[in-house]
């Protein structure tokens, strides 16, 4: 199956089931690959089942990472609801790992009352300016000080000067611009709105950064794929969409400009460039938008894995602490492979090194998690 069709059929399942991934308590004889990414002839010995909620951006990855691990007792449940509502079901104690795009904040932190929190970048993915234009195909210009001026509602058609100048000799409609936007609490919003603010002071003085803000203007659709189905719905919508649910939908979007001043396509290649050579500070928290990097594309977000460095003193039994770790090294070892098939980037081995010593030092009351 080509990488697009695996794509569309992974986001159309995610879409559909809101990301139920269950997995097998099945242990044959057959050759497989360990949940540590090893060759071997029997399923995994872990049998546990693992329930998360979190980014929808990551979504599709937790679908096909549950679909990957189920022959080898690990049943993976996810449910999409958006980065915001994923940390706090974590931090009620209501989930076992939590799926995040931002990195968690101080605030964060001070929620989760039951254990230190690790955080685990395991994929990156470019967040789209997809558009549904007549007549308009992909690689529409977009810089951006531009697209916080349709944010802001101050660029209301597509032919406004400020588009046009930056598509010299293109035919673009006249076509009244529909905004559309995340309404939940969403790490894709606050990579997309962390964009804007750096290229336009309005934007960083009004609305602001973050996983939700009082938008100026458009209409708000919940989850990557509410907006991708209202974008596709629309004639003259524009709206900020993961490239998964871009490409399972086949809409056109725009190249953006980036800080070097390319306008660069959102391509598995250009979105791996935007780690290149980023800090990673102690706690992984790393930020990937709008990269220094002159083959990178300007808007792409990471996704991490959360959960405790000691998930049974968080109240977590033995055998689920050894399923999550499992999780875990899985999504930083063979999961890689995954997360390329489904147009997601894999992350630089600088930072897996970093991940994996963090995973390896999991612990369960103090004791090493057995593998």
């Amino acid at each position: 199956m080509s990488s697009r069709s695996l794509v569309a059929a992974t986001v159309a399942a995610a879409l559909a089931t809101g990301v139920a991934a269950c997995g097998s308590s099945s242990n044959d004889n057959s050759s497989s690959t360990t949940a540590n990414g090893a060759s071997s002839s029997s399923g995994s010995s872990v049998k546990a089942t693992l329930n998360g909620a979190g980014s929808t951006f990551a979504a599709p990855i937790y679908q096909q990472v549950g679909s990957d691990l189920k022959g080898q007792g690990l049943t993976i449940n996810y449910q999409g609801v958006g980065s915001g509502a994923g940390v706090s079901q974590f931090s009620a104690g209501t989930v076992d790992f939590a799926g995040s795009d931002p990195a968690l904040t101080a605030d964060d932190k001070a929620t989760i009352k039951k254990g230190e929190p690790i955080q685990i970048p395991f994929a990156l993915g470019a967040i789209t300016a997809s558009y549904n234009l007549n007549g308009v195909k992909s690689g529409l210009k977009l810089d951006g000080a531009t697209l916080a001026k349709i944010y802001l509602g101050t660029i209301k058609t597509w032919d406004d000067p400020a588009i046009k100048a930056l598509n010299g000799g293109m035919t673009i409609p006249s076509t009244k611009i529909t905004v559309v936007h995340r309404s939940d609490s969403s790490g894709t919003t606050k990579g997309f709105t962390g964009f804007l603010a750096a290229y336009s002071p309005e934007w960083k003085s009004g609305p602001g950064v973050d996983k939700d803000i009082k938008w100026p203007t458009g209409t708000g659709a919940k989850g990557n794929d509410g907006v991708a189905a209202a974008v596709k719905q629309t004639d003259g919508a524009i709206g900020y969409v993961e490239q998964a649910y871009a490409l399972q939908n086949g809409f056109t979007f725009a190249d953006v400009k980036n800080k070097s001043g390319a306008f660069v396509a959102p391509t598995l290649e250009s979105t791996s460039a935007a780690a290149d050579g980023i800090d990673i500070p102690t706690d992984l928290g790393v930020s990937t938008i709008d990269s220094p990097n002159a083959k990178a594309y300007p808007i792409v977000s990471q996704t991490f894995a959360i959960t405790y460095a000691d998930p049974c003193k968080a109240g977590m039994d033995a055998t689920k602490a050894k399923g999550l770790k499992a999780m875990m090294s899985y999504l930083l070892g063979a999961g890689q492979d995954t997360i390329k098939k489904l147009s997601y980037a894999p992350i630089p081995d600088s930072l897996k090194a970093k991940d994996q010593a963090a995973v390896d030092a999991m612990q369960c009351n103090g004791a090493a998690i057995g593998s």
